[in-house]
């Protein structure tokens, strides 16, 4: 699976926001976005944490930071793949191994968070950003759209398994997600 081109657009109710996504340096992570994007479990959630001059933060669908889609997995960290810019893409989590649904995008450099959060990607420009920069809690995310090469992606027989056990969790805590 070299060479998969992954990205992804959050349009959000201030805007969009394009990312480039890391499928190479956190494969399992960015699995599991793409298939909670898909599924549509993203859309209608809100930016439920909101910290000036840090981060942006969504993902959770009880709206209260606490949430998540009903599994954890595990964190995949690369050497050199750091906070070292604002508009990084990372999981938010609760600890090691805790990685759910719940994302933020930074607004700074934020080196403390290294090899503590999965980064997954990067927003593609500084038009980018200023959505980031302008969103507020309570910010709504109407959807998340994949493209590139997703079908190879998500249905790699390789990535099956862990796309087979998401959806039996998925299907049970939240019966009215989309199919693809």
């Amino acid at each position: 699976m070299d060479n998969i081109v992954l990205n992804a657009k959050i349009v959000t109710s201030k805007g969009e926001i394009n990312l480039r996504l890391f499928p190479e340096v956190a494969p399992v992570t960015v699995l599991n976005f793409a298939h909670l994007a898909k599924r549509g479990y993203y859309d209608g959630l809100k930016f439920h944490r909101v910290i000036s001059d840090f981060m942006i933060q969504g993902g959770d669908p009880t709206g209260t930071g606490s949430g998540g889609p009903g599994y954890q997995f595990i964190d995949e960290f690369e050497e050199g793949v750091v906070f070292d810019k604002k508009g990084k893409l990372a999981m938010a989590n609760a600890g090691p191994e805790t990685n759910g649904s719940q994302f933020f995008i930074t607004h700074v450099e934020t080196p403390w968070l290294n090899y503590k959060h999965t980064i997954f990607g990067e927003v593609v420009s500084e038009d980018d950003q200023k959505v980031v920069d302008s969103i507020s809690q309570g910010d709504l995310i109407t959807t998340i759209e994949i493209t590139g090469d997703v079908d190879e992606f998500l249905k790699n027989e390789e990535n099956a398994e862990f796309t087979s056990n998401m959806d039996e969790i998925l299907d049970s805590q939240f019966p009215n997600l989309r199919q693809y």
